[in-house]
């Protein structure tokens, strides 16, 4: 596992982070960092990533900052918020995104913003914590691809495992013990060259996400070890709800099931 030294300045709030979420990582997980040099080292990226445990960004933000670069999210627009909780994550350069909603294109020109400015923002295309049932990369959003066809930056995909392990979805008590281990794989840059030559348009839109996807789903079955599923899973395809914990729905429908 290489490591690559920071050369950004990390600011008062990514300085404080570090100092208390590194060592706390450092006990609670074992990691395996694979090509992680293929993040850049510099200049404006995307960093794609599955996402399967709500503790994802912790680990993603330890995995970036091993490959020497300060990670920058669009987090949801409520954690802004709190006074305090919203002062740290704008002092540590996050996005704040109001999902599935028309305000969300103030995080889309905020993000495009970054990469001009050389930051690497990571992403989580799915949106949401993937309602597959065995965890695997569901569909994508277009965020992220959006914003690699207006700046023309390099897309890097990640794909992670063992997070699911340690804190499991829609759950809030971490399973510390026994120790788990992270394994998080990044990918050589998704190729959108003759997507860039094109007009933008919707249909160049999909196209880009689905290369992203496909990309991150790639490496999910590497490291899980398996082939991944024919077709990825849909929410909407499937009636699941794409925000919040989709179980809450589940008593509900088994009620009304058995009331019919």
């Amino acid at each position: 596992m290489r490591v690559r030294k920071l050369q950004q300045r990390r600011g008062w709030a990514m300085t404080v982070a570090a100092s208390i979420l590194k060592p706390t990582l450092l006990t609670a997980t074992s990691r395996t960092w694979i090509d992680g040099e293929k993040i850049p080292a510099t200049g404006g990226c995307i960093v794609a990533i599955n996402h399967i445990s709500h503790i994802d960004p912790l680990l993603s933000a330890h995995f970036l900052y091993d490959h020497g670069r300060l990670p920058r999210y669009l987090a949801k627009s409520g954690l802004f918020r709190n006074k305090y909780l919203g002062g740290f994550l704008t002092s540590a350069g996050q996005i704040p995104v109001e999902r599935l909603s028309r305000n969300a294109v103030g995080a889309y020109d905020a993000a495009v913003r970054a990469i001009e400015d050389g930051e690497c923002i990571v992403i989580y295309p799915e949106g949401t914590l993937t309602r597959d049932p065995d965890l695997w990369p569901m569909t994508g959003k277009s965020g992220a691809a959006r914003i690699a066809l207006a700046t023309g930056c390099p897309v890097i995909p990640v794909g992670q495992w063992g997070a699911q392990e340690v804190l499991p979805p829609y759950t809030k008590t971490p399973h510390l013990v026994p120790r788990k281990d992270i394994v998080m794989k990044a990918g050589d840059p998704v190729d959108l060259d003759d997507l860039l030559a094109r007009a933008p348009g919707p249909e160049v839109t999909a196209q880009a996400t689905d290369r992203i996807m496909a990309a991150i789903t790639a490496l999910v079955a590497d490291l899980r070890g398996e082939p991944a599923p024919a077709e990825r899973f849909d929410p909407r395809v499937r009636g699941v709800r794409e925000t919040g914990n989709p179980n809450d729905d589940a008593a509900p429908r088994a009620r009304r099931k058995r009331s019919r």
